[in-house]
């Protein structure tokens, strides 16, 4: 087990402030001390929608420091002394955003999937993992439309 740095402790705090327009305001204040930035604010249409693009942000900006820390060559292959490539697991997020305009969330959905955009437009970031470590592939599944 890895032990704990103490160089490494601290908080990360959420507030979310209404606005005189219905829409919301989340700053994310952190004390860590390799935190990226000390403060986030996004706004959001609604307090949860604030909080998960402030955290969206968070989550990216921390990605890409576990990434650059790495420094992995990204096309050297590591062979076994029989000289077969050793296979190794990486935890991929994609993560694509865009303001789409559709006549409902359905069409909104499915613009978005259609082509290779997201994928072309993605912020991908590959990190190496212990084959080991426990976490689940963070999946997501389309919601199936409901037709009334």
């Amino acid at each position: 087990m890895t032990d704990i740095n103490p160089d490494n402790t601290g908080t990360i705090t959420i507030a979310v402030q209404p606005q005189d327009n219905g829409q919301y305001i989340c700053q994310l204040s952190s004390s860590l001390s390799d935190s990226p930035r000390e403060n986030i604010q996004c706004y959001g249409q609604t307090k949860e929608h604030a909080i998960a693009i402030a955290l969206e942000q968070l989550a990216q900006e921390y990605r890409q420091i576990a990434e650059q820390q790495q420094n992995i060559d990204w096309l050297t292959v590591e062979r076994s002394d029989s000289g077969e490539a050793i296979t190794k697991h990486y935890h991929v997020t994609l993560h694509y955003e865009r303001i789409g305009e559709a006549e409902s969330k359905f069409d909104a959905m499915n613009d978005t999937i259609m082509g290779n955009t997201v994928v072309e437009n993605a912020k991908i970031t590959v990190i190496q993992i212990d084959s080991d470590i426990p976490i689940d592939p963070l999946t997501r599944s389309r919601p199936s439309p409901t037709f009334s």
